[in-house]
C-alpha cells in the first residue's frame, strides 16, 4: 500500500491548480489569428499566462522536498483551503490581463474575474467597446467555471487528493467507477453541447463569434454577453428558444444529463429535482405572463414569451435577459427574486440554494403537516430520488440541508443590508441585487455598473464567491487558514523554527 503524505499531496495539487490557471488564461490567445486587430493585446494574457504556469511547476517541484505544511490539518481542512487558493488564484490571474492592457481598474477587473470564474454575469464592462479577445475571455472563464478548477485538472492528471479536492469542490457525484472518467464523460458531454448549441445559434442567424460566446455562458448558466441588451438584443424567437434550452441543459445536474445521453428518459425524468424544476415553471410561468400582460399592457403571446424566457433564466440561474426588469412591476421581481434564490441542481453549474435542498425542506414540511392528522403510530419513510436512485431522507440529510439553506439566508440577509449602506438603494433593489450576487445568477436592475462605488462591488464578489463555491467550504477554509496562522506564529515565538546555533 502507497502512502502519500498529505502535505506532499496538497502542495502537489496546489502546483498542477497554478499551472491549469496559466493554460485557461492563455486561450483567449487563439481568437488572434481571426481577430488580428487584438494582436496588440496578447502580451496582457501571455505576461500571466506564462509567470502563473512557471509558478505552479516550481510550487510542484519544491513541494517533493518539503516536508512541513498541512500535516496537522484534517483532511476537510486541508482541502478546503486548497480550494480557497486555487480559486484565489485563478481569479488573480483571470483578472491579470484587464489590468495590464488598461481595460478595467483593478478592482473592476478583479469584479469581472469573480464574475467569470463564478459563472454569475454581473459585469462593470461596456462589451459595446470591449475588444474581442476579452469577450472570449470572459466567456471562456465562465465556460472553465462551471466545470471548476479540480474538475478540469482530474481531466488530464489524478492523485489521492483528488477525489477529496473534487467533492469539496462541490461535485456530489461520481457518474463512472474512477474519477479520472466521470471528469472525462463530463466534459465530453459538456463540449458535445458547446458544439450543437454553437450550430444551433448559427443556424438561428447569430455570428459564428456571438455563437460560441452565448453557447459557453448558457450551458455554464454565467449569462455573460456579447451584446449590450443582452439575448434580448436579436430579438428572435429561435435565439431565445435555442438560449433557454441550454440554459436548462446547463442547470440540470451532470448525472441526469448523463442519463438523457444514455437514452434513459423514464429514469431522467423521474428525478425529484428535475420534476420540480418543470413544476415551478409550469407554475411561475403563466403567473408571471399575466401578471405582465396586465401590468406592461401587452399582449399575451409577448408577455408569455417574456416570462418563459426570463423565469428560465432566473431559475437556471443564468442571467440572459431580452427585458428592462427595473421597468418590471414589484411582483414579478419578486418572482424573479424567488426564483434565484431557489437555484438550479445540485452538481450542475447552477447557484443558489439548489432545487434538491428545497424539494427536501418542502417534502419535510408537508410531512411534518400531514403528521399531526395522523394516527400517532403512522410511520412514514421520507425519500427522494437522485439520478442513482430512491435515497431516504434521514436525520442527517435534513440537519444538513436546514443548516445549510439557514447559513444561505443568512447572508443573503447581510449582504442586503451592506448594499443599501453602500450604494444607498432601497431594500428591494438591494435584495434582488444580492441574491442575484449570491445565487451566481446576473440579472440586474441597474445596481451594478462601472460607476458602482468600490464597497458595492467588493460585497458582490463576496457574495458570489460564497455562491459558487457554499458556504461550508469557505468557513471550513477561513478556520483552517486562521489556524495554521496561529500555528506558525506559535512556532516561531516558542523558538521551534530557530537554528540551534540561535
Amino acid at each position: 500500500m502507497i502512502n502519500v503524505n498529505p502535505e506532499l499531496s496538497s502542495g502537489s495539487s496546489l502546483g498542477k491548480l497554478m499551472l491549469l490557471t496559466g493554460l485557461l488564461v492563455s486561450a483567449p490567445l487563439a481568437v488572434l489569428p481571426f481577430h488580428s486587430q487584438d494582436s496588440i493585446y496578447a502580451l496582457s494574457f501571455i505576461i500571466p499566462s506564462i509567470g502563473s504556469a512557471a509558478i505552479g511547476v516550481i510550487v510542484f517541484i519544491v513541494s517533493r522536498n518539503n516536508k512541513q505544511g498541512f500535516e496537522r490539518r484534517s483532511s476537510i481542512q486541508r482541502d478546503s483551503l486548497t480550494i480557497l487558493f486555487a480559486w484565489g488564484w485563478g481569479i488573480l490571474i483571470g483578472a491579470l490581463p484587464f489590468v495590464i492592457s488598461g481595460q478595467l481598474t483593478l478592482v473592476h477587473a478583479l469584479f469581472e474575474s469573480v464574475s467569470g470564474w463564478t459563472t454569475t454575469g454581473l459585469s462593470v464592462m461596456d462589451v459595446s467597446a470591449t475588444p474581442d479577445i476579452f469577450l472570449f475571455h470572459r466567456s471562456f472563464m465562465q465556460f472553465c467555471g462551471g466545470l471548476g478548477f479540480v474538475m478540469m485538472m482530474v481531466m488530464v492528471v489524478q492523485d489521492r487528493q483528488s477525489m477529496n479536492l473534487y467533492s469539496a469542490e462541490g461535485h456530489p457525484d461520481k457518474l463512472m467507477p474512477s474519477l479520472k472518467k466521470t471528469a472525462q464523460t463530463i466534459c465530453m458531454m459538456y463540449s458535445a453541447l458547446l458544439l450543437i448549441g454553437t450550430a444551433a445559434y448559427a443556424t438561428a442567424g447569430m455570428g459564428l463569434f456571438n455563437a460560441i460566446n452565448h453557447t459557453m455562458c448558457a450551458l455554464s448558466t454565467g449569462g455573460f454577453s456579447t451584446k449590450l441588451n443582452s439575448i434580448g438584443e436579436y430579438n428572435s424567437a429561435a435565439i431565445e428558444t435555442i438560449t433557454v434550452v441550454l440554459m436548462l441543459i446547463g442547470t440540470t445536474n451532470f448525472a441526469v444529463l448523463l442519463l438523457f445521453a444514455k437514452r434513459k428518459w423514464m429514469q431522467a425524468f423521474r428525478v425529484s429535482e428535475v420534476k420540480f424544476m418543470f413544476l415551478l415553471l409550469m407554475l411561475f410561468v403563466p403567473i408571471t405572463a399575466f401578471s405582465l400582460k396586465s401590468s406592461l399592457g401587452i399582449g399575451f403571446k409577448e408577455s408569455l414569451r417574456l416570462s418563459v424566457f426570463n423565469i428560465s433564466s432566473a431559475l437556471s440561474t443564468t442571467g440572459y435577459s431580452t427585458a428592462d426588469l427595473s421597468s418590471w412591476p414589484p411582483f414579478t421581481a419578486g418572482i424573479i427574486l424567488l426564483m434565484m434564490l431557489f437555484g438550479g441542481g445540485i452538481g450542475s453549474t447552477a447557484g443558489g440554494i439548489k432545487l434538491s435542498r428545497i424539494f427536501i425542506m418542502l417534502r419535510i414540511t408537508i410531512m411534518n403537516i400531514k403528521k399531526r392528522f395522523l394516527p400517532p403510530r403512522y410511520i412514514d419513510t421520507p425519500y427522494y430520488i437522485r439520478a442513482q436512485g430512491k435515497t431516504p431522507i434521514d436525520t442527517a440529510l435534513v440537519l444538513d440541508t436546514a443548516a445549510f439553506v439557514i447559513c444561505y439566508l443568512a447572508l443573503f440577509i447581510s449582504g442586503t443590508f451592506l448594499l443599501t449602506l453602500t450604494s444607498g438603494c432601497s431594500l428591494t433593489e438591494a435584495m434582488f441585487e444580492f441574491a442575484s450576487a449570491l445565487g451566481t445568477v446576473g440579472l440586474s436592475i441597474g445596481l451594478t455598473s462601472p460607476s458602482s462605488s468600490t464597497a458595492t462591488l467588493v460585497v458582490e464578489i463576496l457574495g458570489m464567491i460564497f455562491g459558487r463555491l457554499e458556504i461550508f467550504i469557505i468557513l471550513f477554509g477561513i478556520y483552517s487558514g486562521a489556524g495554521l496562522i496561529k500555528q506558525s506564529f506559535k512556532r516561531i515565538f516558542s523558538g521551534k523554527d530557530r537554528p540551534d546555533s540561535l
